[in-house]
């Protein structure tokens, strides 16, 4: 069975947090892991911390979910 691409991102975000803390700088190391890798809840954490539209918010959200998969 495929996998998809939230549960990938899922099962590594410890790893990548450190990664996510350099693009959004603003969030804290808990907040990211708080987060759990969940898109919509790290697209709401992104959108209140850096006043921008939810759309934007998901979209940078999957931009870097989509360069992480392979990482």
């Amino acid at each position: 069975m495929s996998r998809t691409l939230a549960d990938i991102i899922k099962g590594k975000w410890r790893e990548l947090v450190g990664t996510a803390r350099v693009i959004w700088d603003e969030l804290t190391i808990a907040e990211l892991i708080g987060s759990e890798g969940d898109a919509q809840k790290l697209a709401s954490l992104i959108q209140e911390r850096y006043g921008m539209t939810q759309e934007e918010a998901e979209k940078q959200v999957l931009s870097f979910f989509e360069r992480s998969r392979t990482l």
